[in-house]
Parts: C-alpha cells; sequence; structure tokens
C-alpha cells in the first residue's frame, strides 16, 4: 500500500517523493504519512493516508468537498485512487490543539491566556460547521448513521454498564437502571437534531495554522445531531481538567457564536448540555473501562481518575436528574481507587506552619502553602495621603514598600478656575464642581474596586500596614478629594482605623476602627 501512496503522490506531484514519513497512529485504523517534496517542489509536504473501509473514505471525501465549497477550515482533497482506498490531503503542520495545550493539561488544568485563547478561537468555529455546514448536506453519505438516534444511545449507555460499572464491582439493579437509560435516551432524542454533529469533537482533532487558526479533521463519523453533544465531548475531555470557570467562558463564547447562525433559547441549550455532558461522561466511561481494563492500556486506565472528577463535579451541579442513576453514580464517586488523599497540615523546621490555605485555591503541583512572618502580626491600619507630584511621592515609614499611588492628573482640574484658587478638595464648591460631570466618581469607582481586593486579603492575611497615595498639580484639590473619599471609603466599609493626612495642606485626621453590623 505504501508503493501505492507513493505512486499516487507522483501522478498528482509529476515527482517522486523525497521521503515518505508514518504519522503516529491515533485511535483509527485509518494510517496517516507525512510525505515530503523534493527541494524546490511545492507544496512542500502533503498528507497521505491509506483508509481501512470504502465507506468511510467515500464519507470524509464527500464531507470534506462539501465543507470546502462552504469555505469551511478543513482540507483539501488533491488526490484520490481509482479504487478509492488513498487519498492526499493538504498538510495542515504537526501542531494540533491537543499539542499545543499540553503545558497547561500537564499542569493539571492551569492554562495560560494563550491556551485559553485557542480554545476560544476553536469552539467560536464549531457553530458554523454546524449550522452552515449542515446546510445542503446529503446526510444520507454519513457513516455509518446518518443521524443520532436512540439505538446509538442505548448502545453507548450499555457500554457503559458492562465495560465500567460492572468491572468495578458497584452493586445496582439491573432494571431499574435500564428504566433510567431509556428515560435519558428519550430526553436526549427530544433535542433539535438537524445540526451537523462532529461526534469527535476533541483537541486532537483540531490542526493549527502558524497564527494559531483553527482547521477541522477526522470528521467522517459525523452525522445528523444535536449541536450540545459537541460541546460536552470538548469542554469535558477527561485528560483536558478544564476548570469549571473555563467551561462556562468557553459555553458563554460558544452561544455568541452560535447566535450568529440561528436563534438560541440560552436556558433550553443549557438544560440539554447538562444531559449531554451526563451522557458523554458516561460513554467516556465506558470506552476507557474497555481500552484499559480489558484491553489493559495504561493511558485510559490513567485517565479514568479524571472522568471521575468530572462526574463529582457534574453531580455538584446537580446534572443528573435521574435520582437512581445520580445514587450510583455518588457511590462510584465515594469508591477509594478514585480518591486521592488530601494534604494535611505541617510543620516546619523553622518554626512556621504550612497549611491547606483558605485564602488562595491551591494546586496540587505547587504543594503545601506557607504563612510568612509578617502573617497574622495584628489589625490593619491603612494610611491614605494626598501630595503634589512637583514635591515628590509622600515616604513610606512603614519599611514595607507598599500600596498604591494614584495620578488624579486625568481628571477635570478646579484650580484652573479663579473661583476654586485657595479652596480645596474639601470644601463644598469645589466638591461640586468635581462632581458635576461625574468623571471623578468613576476614576474613583475603579481605585475602590483595587482598594478593596488589597484590602481583603491583608485583613485575611493578618497584615498591619497599607498606604494609598493620590497625587496631582498642587496637591489641592483633586488629589484631597480622592484620597478623603478613599479613606471614608474604607472606614465604612471595613471598620478599621485609616489615618488621612493632607500633606501639601498640613492635615492629619484619624478614622477610628468601629464595628461594621453586617446584613442579615
Amino acid at each position: 500500500m505504501l508503493q501505492q501512496l507513493s505512486e499516487l503522490y507522483k501522478a498528482y506531484a509529476n515527482v517522486s517523493p523525497q521521503r515518505i514519513v508514518e504519522i503516529p497512529p491515533s485511535g483509527s485504523a485509518r494510517k496517516y504519512y507525512r510525505i515530503i517534496a523534493p527541494p524546490g517542489h511545492e507544496p512542500q509536504s502533503v498528507i497521505g493516508v491509506i483508509g481501512s473501509s470504502l465507506d468511510e473514505n467515500e464519507t470524509f471525501i464527500y464531507l470534506t468537498e462539501h465543507f470546502r465549497h462552504k469555505k469551511l477550515p478543513v482540507p483539501q482533497i488533491l488526490a484520490i485512487s481509482d479504487d478509492r482506498m488513498l487519498y492526499l490531503q493538504t498538510d495542515l503542520g504537526e501542531t494540533s490543539l491537543f499539542s499545543a495545550l499540553e503545558t497547561g493539561r500537564k499542569l493539571g488544568g492551569r492554562y495560560n491566556l494563550r491556551e485559553k485563547e485557542l480554545l476560544r478561537r476553536t469552539i467560536t468555529k464549531l457553530p458554523e460547521l454546524q449550522i452552515r455546514g449542515a446546510r445542503d448536506l446529503d446526510f444520507r453519505k454519513c457513516y455509518p448513521v446518518e443521524a443520532f438516534d436512540k439505538n446509538s444511545i442505548l448502545f453507548d449507555l450499555n457500554y457503559f454498564k458492562y465495560c465500567f460499572l460492572k468491572t468495578i464491582n458497584v452493586d445496582f439493579n439491573e432494571l431499574k437502571l435500564e428504566a433510567v437509560f431509556q428515560l435519558l435516551a428519550n430526553d436526549l432524542m427530544q433535542c433539535n437534531c438537524e445540526a451537523f454533529m462532529y461526534r469527535d469533537f476533541q483537541a486532537r482533532n483540531i490542526m493549527l495554522s502558524d497564527k494559531g487558526e483553527p482547521y477541522f479533521i477526522d470528521y467522517q463519523g459525523g452525522r445528523r445531531g444535536p449541536i450540545e453533544y459537541d460541546v460536552a465531548s470538548f469542554l469535558w475531555q477527561a485528560s483536558a481538567q478544564y476548570p469549571e470557570k473555563l467551561r462556562k467562558e468557553l459555553t458563554n463564547a460558544y452561544i455568541a457564536s452560535l447566535k450568529q447562525y440561528t436563534e438560541v433559547n440560552e436556558n433550553t441549550f443549557r438544560n440539554n448540555l447538562k444531559k449531554f455532558v451526563l451522557f458523554r461522561l458516561l460513554q467516556v466511561l465506558g470506552a476507557y473501562g474497555f481500552r484499559g481494563y480489558f484491553e489493559r492500556k495504561k493511558y485510559f486506565i490513567d485517565s479514568i481518575p479524571f472522568a471521575i472528577d468530572n462526574i463529582r463535579s457534574g453531580l455538584a451541579d446537580n446534572f443528573c436528574p435521574y435520582p437512581y442513576l445520580q445514587t450510583i453514580l455518588t457511590a462510584i464517586t465515594q469508591l477509594p481507587q478514585f480518591n486521592q488523599p488530601k494534604p494535611v497540615a505541617e510543620k516546619r523546621k523553622d518554626g512556621f506552619k504550612t497549611q491547606v490555605s483558605s485564602i488562595y485555591k491551591s494546586n496540587p503541583i505547587d504543594g503545601l502553602p506557607t504563612y510568612s512572618k509578617y502573617d497574622n502580626k495584628g489589625p490593619l491600619i491603612v494610611r491614605v495621603y494626598s501630595f503634589s507630584f512637583h514635591k515628590g511621592i509622600p515616604e513610606d515609614t512603614s519599611g514595607n514598600g507598599g500600596g498604591y499611588v494614584f495620578d488624579c492628573r486625568s481628571t477635570r482640574n478646579p484650580g484652573r478656575y479663579e473661583p476654586y484658587k485657595n479652596l480645596t478638595g474639601l470644601d463644598e464648591s469645589v466638591i461640586r464642581f468635581l462632581e458635576d460631570d461625574g468623571e471623578i466618581l468613576t476614576y474613583l469607582d475603579n481605585v475602590y474596586k483595587l482598594a478593596d481586593m488589597h484590602i481583603e486579603r491583608y485583613i485575611e492575611r493578618g497584615f498591619t500596614d497599607l498606604m494609598f497615595s493620590f497625587g496631582c498639580t498642587g496637591g489641592q484639590h483633586r488629589s484631597v478629594y480622592g484620597a478623603e473619599h478613599l479613606a471614608h471609603h474604607i472606614n465604612d466599609k471595613y471598620g478599621i482605623e485609616v489615618h488621612i493626612c493632607h500633606r501639601e495642606q498640613k492635615i492629619s485626621a484619624i478614622l477610628p476602627a468601629k464595628e461594621i453590623k453586617t446584613k442579615s
């Protein structure tokens, strides 16, 4: 077959390949090769495919030509053998989304902004394939079936029952579970099934261009079906370990993109998505059980705890509306083999404690957090200054060098108007001038957000000193107003002691600590 592939390339390129390199296999029986052209020939490389099923090849070729006609991001078919068992397609490079996310995945789902942007780009492209790709598509040419149906749902649910559930020795009532499976299958079939369902929409099947733009491959198992299935497959992929917050952000991005192509009832979509997440996780556990427990493939055995974590978080989000199935899933999550030991408090040799912090959400790769020697020293006292930039920023007498300096010179300056030249930001007329157009209020709203976040963390850790300074041209109007209002904001909200110093005005005051009544 490799010789036939070489001959197909020669017929296409009018030159023999310099070399042919096999691409590591995935879960498919198809074989992929990167065919390298001799120097000076374009394209420099193409992908050669040796199929194992004529029907599957025909489906891929048909779908690819259809999607290319719709200008969707898929490879181009360059040449097809006479028996249609081999074909050439454009080489989309060696970077898949899966490989691009490797570092974040290895760090237990700690994805950086660049990786999150790649995920966002990918999931916002999906509706275009699902909705535009379905238009004028002859679903009768899909393989092995033309539509998502109840039989395939029940097949996958029984796959979970026999290949996973029975292997881990969880007791269950066969008739009750079968009744739940029938209910779940009926509920899933109530969803709109008129889109193109990719069916294997996962990071391994997304290739990235040099500019990070996603291209779709391996969609030959697609069929008419519900859009929610692909979203569940992508965002609840077990080994990816996407944080719940990231899943919600990407779901929102998907919905926003979907609205460009069709009407969307968000509540209906989200309710349907929960059911497909449930179905997809059962489906995945069935596959992992078979590949892991029966075929003894280590990768799948190692992936099972991640799938169980998804079940655990799903149960916390009430994704299972079937009480009996919920009982079984809860029992699975409580099995000893799926529960990792929790870190315990220790004491270091230098005397400082270590503990699982209630302030920071720790990641296992970080180990246990420690107390700083500055923790738990006493109540926080905040110092707030106003000053003139011409005379320099106030000195931090605490010695810790912390805090903020805010520049007020972007706001309207009362000092440019004669009636206010001899007044300060404490005087009523200057206050009215500054608040007249609301600019200073918007400015301070942003300051308050920063200050609140900082103060709350300092209170939690027991730090004792924090400094804020407001500067303007003369240290008379805007900076005085800003310092005064922040000081009262802090004192009123947190009840902590605040020292005010309007340096250029030689005015000082202390707002004493007070008890804050919480709302019941």
